[in-house]
């Protein structure tokens, strides 16, 4: 027993010497992600790791709107392929929604339509939609507005060049590796650490901005602290008055912050299938919900039309290869949105695991999803 208790205490002094070298050296933030993962069984970050983290409530609407089912809800099992598809991504939410009623709805692994999960990027799209309103109040001009005076601090060779239209889009210069695998990279500092202004702040405007799409989670951190710095609002109140409630959502959301209460805003939108859906059709009625213009339909039109590259827009991903115009939101683990406005139709789907893609663009699930997706609503 002697033996054992040596054993243990000498652990325990190098496991507490270990920890004090981490945090001495600015890597202090390993060891939340250490905890938030690796500790309890997973080697990145989950759907369900709200619980790990500081949260803003985003409120619900005092007057909710359940979505309508569909004559045909569930009268037909999924296409064979997207179940295979479906069942070896580990996904835990599946609806189609056609003519805004249900036409089909699935969950797994216990999960209902009122379980949260973690949307990672699909958030991107959500603090543009927040921008934009903020525009159409007269908080900002227009998408040409200068970032470098709300961004005091802001560096860089060509931090003065630059607008909000280059973070929405994903070419602003910002000088940010987008590398998910490396524990030391700054994009796991932003997501594990504990000031994500203070990282920001670190960070130059290096490249000529509007020249080169790069896709940056820093970039809409950025868009997201020019919205938080502007109003003296933090983004889930932003949201929860300026989306949330007007688009009648059915429960409470959440949004990840740091440890002083600053949102992850490239990230880490918590809530269901079906409210998710409501960004989806607000997008499909040229951001109308109900007779309320929410959105301008102009807006709408930009952020769904390629900007850089062929495949995204305004934080908004786009796809021709189906013989019609999709765009989505999409996170990491293949969370989307996806939106078919010919065929009057929004699939949402969350998960835990997303296939490959190639050279940026959507990758093998999204395609499957969208294809069959699309035998499911024609004619219907």
């Amino acid at each position: 027993m002697k033996k054992l208790a040596k054993i243990t205490a000498a652990t325990v002094v190098i496991l507490g010497l270990i920890a004090g070298i981490v945090k001495l050296t600015g890597n202090g933030y390993l060891l939340r992600g250490i905890w938030a993962t690796y500790l309890h069984g997973h080697n990145s970050a989950t759907i369900d790791d709200a619980k790990y983290f500081k949260t803003h409530p985003v409120q619900a609407s005092d007057s909710p709107s359940e979505w309508p089912l569909s004559a045909d809800y569930n009268k037909k099992e999924l296409p064979a392929k997207l179940r295979e598809m479906l069942t070896r991504t580990e996904t835990v939410a599946f609806v189609v929604i056609k003519n805004d009623s249900i036409l089909a709805e699935q969950y797994w692994e216990g999960y209902s339509d009122s379980s949260q999960s973690n949307s990672f990027s699909m958030a991107k799209s959500i603090v543009t939609m927040l921008t934009q309103i903020a525009i159409q109040k007269g908080i900002f001009k227009d998408w040409h507005d200068k970032v470098a005076p709300m961004l005091p601090g802001l560096k860089g060779p060509y931090a003065q060049e630059l607008e909000l239209w280059h973070l929405s889009t994903m070419c602003s210069g910002l000088d940010w590796d987008e590398a998910y695998k490396d524990p030391f990279s700054v994009t796991a500092k932003a997501y594990y650490g504990g000031d994500i202004r203070g990282l920001m702040q670190t960070l130059a405007i290096k490249d000529e901005p509007g020249k080169v799409h790069n896709y940056q989670s820093g970039s809409t951190q950025l868009l997201g602290q020019c919205l938080m710095n502007v109003t003296g609002r933090s983004l889930a109140d932003l949201a929860t008055d300026w989306l949330w409630k007007p688009l009648q959502a059915q429960r409470n959301a959440k949004w990840h912050t740091d440890h002083k209460g600053v949102e992850l805003a490239y990230c880490c939108f918590n809530s269901n299938a079906r409210d998710f859906a409501r960004f989806g059709k607000l997008m499909l009625h040229q951001g109308n919900w109900e007779g309320r213009q929410i959105l301008d339909s102009s807006f709408v039109k930009m952020a769904t039309s390629p900007v850089q590259v062929p495949f995204y827009g305004y934080s908004f991903w786009l796809d021709d290869s189906h013989g019609t115009h999709v765009f989505a939101q999409r996170g990491i683990l293949g969370q989307y949105i996806i939106t078919i406005p010919e065929y009057n139709t929004v699939i949402v789907r969350l998960g835990r695991q997303r296939l490959p893609s190639q050279d940026g663009a959507l990758s093998e699930d999204f395609n499957v999803i969208v294809e069959q997706g699309l035998a499911m609503v024609k004619g219907r």
